[in-house]
């Protein structure tokens, strides 16, 4: 970017998330059995539960922490969600990346502010809300989304978070090798490629062409042969660096005096993390050497149908090669009313 975008004062506001209560805030209410609601600050309005209500505006004004009872005498503690509190519990139509993940995508993505980013694969917003946190006014984020569903949603929670549609976050419906191809032909050009779809295999020589040298390849996917796929695409290419690739799984630990111990539940496989780095065009990527794990290479083993899509094949894979269900109209559009009613998860 040669110049920081003009930025509207209420987007910088929910960046900064300091302050005294306002108009317009999210707030997480915690009892003292740690039971949480979230809700929207409005001028006149209450939330009422099973033991009593709360007036918005015993709140308006109030510091972020502070405690305050309801008519029934119940104390609450009052905070701004975090982002992850935010994510869990925003409406959502498709299912999200979960913060251990984006977490993981802004480190290891190296996402820096004033760094100009291509996503495709919109979701319900959750990722596109970190990366334009990380970004900040002085970046740029182009999102790419088939669904216009899903579209709509992303830009529903997106304008829920920061209070508008940031300046310097671009939304446009259709397909990642469109989209791609017509910025590098206007001599335009990203530091990071993230992409979370089903088939990002098929966008390796997309991303190679709009990809600045050194740039950032990202993807986020869901199974192994999604996974083994991408990474024989990328190494096909041959203009991008030794794939890396790992999971994260995340255990919360109970703490009660001496009773420390793991939580019964914990967040375990979401997704893998695949990175690469395009190298400097027409220069061919030194791969790393080493001795073939006995069949890992083998033709025939490769091009038997019980592994396909292992190391490549003709195949057109769809949802239903995963099991996964699509998102039906209507789930889209109730997380859109819930949305614009201030409701959660």
């Amino acid at each position: 970017m040669t110049s920081p975008h003009e930025t509207d004062p209420t987007v910088t506001a929910r960046l900064d998330r300091t302050g005294p209560f306002v108009v317009g805030d999210k707030v997480q209410l915690a009892d003292h059995k740690n039971r949480l609601n979230t809700i929207t600050l409005k001028e006149g309005g209450v939330h009422h539960s099973h033991r009593g209500f709360l007036r918005h505006d015993d709140l308006i004004g109030k510091n972020d922490g502070t405690v305050v009872e309801n008519s029934a005498g119940v104390a609450f503690q009052a905070l701004r969600p975090l982002y992850n509190d935010y994510m869990m519990a925003m409406p959502r139509g498709a299912a999200i990346i979960y913060p251990k993940d984006s977490a993981q995508i802004l480190m290891y993505g190296d996402v820096f502010p004033g760094a100009r980013v291509l996503e495709a694969g919109v979701g319900s917003g959750g990722l596109t809300i970190a990366l334009l946190r990380a970004l900040g006014p002085d970046g740029s984020l182009r999102s790419i989304e088939r669904r216009e569903d899903f579209a709509e949603v992303a830009k529903a929670n997106v304008e829920s978070f920061f209070g508008s549609v940031p300046s310097w976050w671009d939304l446009s419906i259709g397909d990642f090798q469109d989209g791609a191809h017509e910025l590098a032909q206007q001599g335009e050009r990203v530091d990071r490629v993230v992409l979370d779809m089903l088939a990002p295999w098929e966008c390796v020589d997309s991303a190679a062409e709009v990809l600045e040298d050194g740039g950032v390849f990202l993807a986020y996917v869901a199974t192994v042969t999604q996974l083994s796929r991408t990474v024989e695409a990328l190494r096909d290419h041959g203009e991008f660096t030794e794939p890396y690739a790992w999971e994260t799984m995340m255990r919360p630990w109970h703490l009660d005096g001496l009773a420390v111990r793991p939580e019964h539940r914990m967040n375990a496989h979401t997704g893998f993390l695949l990175t690469s780095r395009r190298t400097a065009r027409g220069c061919k990527a030194l791969l790393r050497k080493q001795r073939p794990a006995p069949g890992s290479r083998d033709e025939a083993e490769l091009n038997d149908p019980a592994n396909e899509g292992f190391g490549g094949s003709s195949h057109e894979w769809t949802s239903e090669d995963f099991h996964e269900r699509n998102v039906a109209p209507r789930k889209t559009k109730r997380a859109l009313r819930d949305i614009r009613q201030g409701r959660t998860r």
